[in-house]
């Protein structure tokens, strides 16, 4: 099964209409996609609709694309969506684990990224747990001391939770962090149904615009209160992370925990800053109480309210947006932070990424955006 990059505006910047990479653009066109326009059209209160009109904008030939934060999802399978009710079944609670007893990542500690299931390791979900690389300080190769990987097995169907890749993954003395979109909603996800139902029931207030023209299957969640959107999104992402524990999982990465970044012309909502600290807080707890670690994705700048909350940072392109002093709230904190390039070369920021000015677990992927398991270069 493959992944896709993902392409998000980043943060302090407007909307960008489509992505090129590598290319010198002078006038990019975007069309929003009917479907979403359609669904999102007619949202009341903190909902601003879709318009579905064709926009032109014109970039500067000489000005380098930037193509923002990026995620990774599985293509979705064309299966028929099961049938399910408008609200999410009761979840059971967990029993209280002792803060003591739940484990966090050392300050330095090397990773792998893999959302991309690698059909040659059918036995463990797609995922290499093997994988032995030469870092760019060179030597010897090195393994993973921690595999960021998603909650279901991307080898043969898009359900199987990814037990046999975390039993793997323990057996090498690793951990394993379970990858879960807490911000969008995927219209190829076992649940997805619920969500739909909930947004067609309570107004279409759930779902808001689709996340970008690349991935019109799936869009942004609508994190306010006004009609209870927030707390059936935290009853749906608890029983995610019930899912997680149940797998075995180490901690959970929660995606999509910015949309207060984005403003409503990208998301359909009005969210502020003080309703995604509200969000992203009650994930940190959620993910405690099942006794996982949980990492914070991107949202540079709610890091220094959230870092008390959060038990590591996944951050992508930091070095290559100047972005990376955001981050230093974590290492200060004894906290590491799990980084990802794409298009810089190791020897561009792997030294920065190592020094003591940022001390970052920092790996090279893939140029193209995809998180297969190779390439793959640890900066150390």
């Amino acid at each position: 099964m493959n992944v896709l990059s993902k392409f998000s505006p980043p943060r302090r910047t407007p909307l960008r209409l489509g992505v090129l990479v590598g290319v010198a653009a002078t006038t990019i066109v975007a069309t929003a996609l009917a479907a979403g326009a359609t669904s999102a059209t007619g949202n009341t209160g903190t909902g601003v609709a879709a318009t579905g009109a064709v926009t032109a904008v014109t970039a500067t030939p000489t000005a380098k694309p930037d193509p923002g934060h990026r995620r990774y999802k599985p293509k979705p399978k064309p299966t028929k969506s099961p049938t399910a009710k408008p609200t999410p079944s009761p979840t059971a609670s967990p029993t209280a684990v002792p803060k003591s007893d739940i484990w966090r990542p050392a300050l330095r500690s090397r990773w792998q990224y893999q959302l991309e299931g690698n059909p040659a390791y059918p036995a463990t979900g797609g995922v290499n747990v093997n994988i032995c690389a030469v870092p760019q300080t060179g030597g010897a190769c090195v393994q993973p001391d921690m595999y960021d990987i998603d909650l279901y097995a991307n080898v043969g169907n898009n359900t199987t939770l990814n037990t046999e890749a975390v039993k793997a993954i323990h057996a090498r003395g690793a951990k394993a962090i379970c990858y879960v979109d807490a911000g969008s909603i995927e219209d190829f996800r076992p649940d997805y149904q619920q969500f739909l139902d909930w947004h067609n029931s309570h107004g279409k207030s759930l779902l808001g615009k689709p996340f970008s023209s690349t991935f019109p299957n799936e869009r942004w969640a609508n994190i306010n209160n006004d009609k209870g959107q927030r707390d059936f999104l935290l009853q749906m992402m608890e029983a995610r992370v019930a899912k997680c524990a149940s797998a075995g999982f180490d901690g959970v990465e929660f995606d999509v925990v910015h949309a207060h970044e984005e403003g409503a012309s990208v998301t359909g909502w009005n969210i502020s800053p003080a309703t995604q600290l509200t969000y992203n807080r009650a994930l940190a707890g959620i993910a405690h109480r099942y006794g996982l670690a949980v990492g914070l994705k991107n949202d540079l700048s709610q890091v220094a309210d959230l870092v008390a909350d959060f038990d590591f940072a996944v951050n992508e392109e930091c070095f290559q947006y100047d972005e990376c002093g955001d981050l230093k709230p974590f290492v200060k904190a004894g906290k590491p932070v799990f980084q990802v390039e794409y298009l810089t070369a190791p020897g561009t920021f792997c030294p920065k990424a190592n020094s003591t000015t940022f001390d970052f677990n920092a790996i090279k992927k893939s140029k193209d955006y995809d998180l297969n398991d190779l390439p793959y270069t640890p900066c150390r």
